[in-house]
C-alpha cells in the first residue's frame, strides 16, 4: 500500500516545476531519496520528502503560506554542499579530511557536481579557451598578479565558448572542469622543464610548476592536492554568496566564477594567506616576538590566527601542518608558524587557521606571497560551481537583499 503512494519521476518534476533530469540531480546531491519501483524499472519517491523539498525551494518553513512580498524577499539559503558544525566541516555529510586521504581534487569536485562516485573525465582545457586565456594573460602588465590572470582567463574562455549559456547540470559540470584546467594551464611556468606535467596530469601536478621553480617531489604535490580538496568549499562565505547571487540571475558559470573572484581579492578572504606569508618571512628574519609586538602595537590583527567559525582549531590547518611535518625543508617555517601562535597566545589565545597553513606551504616551497590566494581560488572554483548548480534549480532572482532607505525624504530640491 505504501508503495502505491510513492511518486514517479514525472510526478515529482511536475510538483517541483523542474525537468526530470533536475530530479535526478537532486537525488545525486542527496536532496531526494529514491528507490526502484516494482520490477526495478523506474525510480519512485516519498511524497512527504518531495513536499518538504518543495517548501524549502520556496524559502519558507513547512506549512507557512507566505505572501507575494515574502516570496520576493531574501530568505534562508538552503544548501546541501557543506555543513560546518563544532570544529569540523563536511561535504554532503562526508568528512573532507577523509576524502583528501583517498580521492584527488578532481574526483571530489566531480562528485560534488554530479553525485558520481566514479572517477570523472580528466580536467582538460579546451583549446580555444586556453589559447584565449594565454593571449590575454600575455597582454597584462608586469605587475599583474596570478589572480589577475585567473580573472581575465575566465572572461577570455567564456568569450570563445558557444555553449556557456547552457545551464543543464552535466553541461555546467563539463564547463567547470574545462575552466579549472584553463586557469591552471594558462598561468606561466616558473620552472625550466619544458617536459613538465601536461594536461593529462593532475591539477595539483600542473599547478605546482606555475607556483614555484623547485622540483615537485610526490609528497609535495600530494600536499598541494590535499590543500585543494580541503579548500573546495566552506559554506556561505562572501565569495560563495556572491557566486549564488550571480547564479540566481542565471549568469553562466564563467560569470559566476568571475563574480566570486572579485570577492576573493579582499584581504579578509582569499588574500589573507598572502599577509600571513609576508609575516612568516619577517619572523624567519627577526623572530616571532618583535613581529607579533609590531602588529599589536600598530593595532593590526595577526594574519593566519583565529576563525569566527572554529573555537579551538581549524581542521584544514591541522591537516596541512601534519602533511608539512613530512617535508624536511618546511621545518624552519613550521617552527616560525608555531612560534607566532605561541607568542600571540600570551596576549590572546587564537588557533592557527588555514591561511597560516597555506602561508607555511608557500614560504617553505619557494612560492610567491600570492600563491595561497591562487590555490584558494582554483580550489574554491569547484565549490562555487556546486553552489551555482543548486541555485540554478531555485526560483530565479531569489538571492536578493531587502534594503531600507535612510536618505532624506522626497521631494528634495534639485542639486
Amino acid at each position: 500500500m505504501a508503495e502505491q503512494r510513492r511518486m514517479t519521476t514525472q510526478q515529482v518534476a511536475a510538483r517541483l516545476g523542474v525537468k526530470p533530469e533536475t530530479v535526478y540531480a537532486y537525488v545525486s546531491r542527496g536532496l531526494l531519496g529514491s528507490r526502484r519501483g516494482p520490477g526495478g524499472r523506474a525510480s519512485t519517491f516519498d511524497p512527504d520528502e518531495v513536499e518538504r523539498l518543495a517548501h524549502r525551494r520556496r524559502g519558507r518553513p513547512d506549512g507557512e503560506s507566505g505572501t507575494a512580498r515574502d516570496q520576493d524577499a531574501a530568505g534562508p539559503v538552503y544548501s546541501a554542499v557543506t555543513l560546518i558544525e563544532g570544529d569540523r566541516y563536511y561535504y554532503r555529510g562526508v568528512d573532507p579530511i577523509a576524502l583528501a586521504a583517498r580521492a584527488s581534487f578532481e574526483e571530489v569536485a566531480w562528485w560534488l557536481w554530479t553525485g558520481d562516485q566514479r572517477p570523472g573525465p580528466s580536467f582538460a582545457a579546451p583549446d580555444a579557451g586556453l589559447a584565449a586565456a594565454r593571449s590575454v594573460g600575455d597582454a597584462l602588465p608586469p605587475q599583474a598578479g596570478l589572480v589577475d590572470r585567473l580573472r581575465v582567463a575566465a572572461v577570455a574562455a567564456a568569450a570563445v565558448d558557444p555553449v556557456r549559456f547552457d545551464l543543464r547540470p552535466r553541461t555546467v559540470a563539463a564547463t567547470a572542469r574545462g575552466l579549472i584546467a584553463t586557469f591552471v594551464d594558462s598561468l606561466p611556468r616558473r620552472d625550466d622543464d619544458p617536459s613538465g606535467p601536461t594536461q593529462g596530469a593532475t591539477v595539483a601536478a600542473r599547478l605546482w610548476p606555475r607556483l614555484t621553480g623547485r622540483p615537485a617531489d610526490p609528497h609535495a604535490v600530494a600536499t598541494l592536492d590535499t590543500a585543494l580538496v580541503l579548500l573546495i568549499d566552506h559554506g556561505l562565505a562572501a565569495s560563495t554568496v556572491t557566486a549564488r547571487a550571480a547564479a540566481s540571475a542565471r549568469a553562466h558559470p564563467y560569470a559566476v566564477v568571475s563574480a566570486a573572484l572579485g570577492a576573493v581579492e579582499g584581504p579578509l578572504h582569499g588574500a589573507a594567506s598572502g599577509l600571513a606569508h609576508r609575516m612568516l618571512t619577517d619572523v624567519l628574519e627577526r623572530g616571532a616576538a618583535p613581529v607579533v609586538a609590531e602588529h599589536l602595537r600598530a593595532g593590526r590583527r595577526l594574519p593566519g590566527l583565529g576563525h569566527r567559525l572554529y573555537r579551538s582549531t581549524d581542521p584544514r590547518a591541522r591537516v596541512l601542518f601534519e602533511r608539512l611535518d613530512d617535508v624536511p625543508e618546511a621545518a624552519p617555517v613550521l617552527a616560525a608558524a608555531h612560534a607566532v601562535t605561541e607568542t600571540a597566545a600570551t596576549h590572546l589565545p587564537l588557533p592557527a587557521n588555514v591561511d597560516l597553513a597555506l602561508a607555511t606551504l608557500s614560504v617553505a616551497t619557494g612560492m610567491p606571497p600570492e600563491a595561497g590566494e591562487t590555490i584558494f581560488a582554483v580550489a574554491r572554483t569547484a565549490g562555487w560551481i556546486a553552489h551555482a548548480l543548486e541555485e540554478y534549480d531555485e526560483r530565479a532572482l531569489r538571492v536578493r537583499v531587502t534594503g531600507r532607505y535612510e536618505g532624506p525624504p522626497p521631494p528634495q530640491p534639485l542639486p
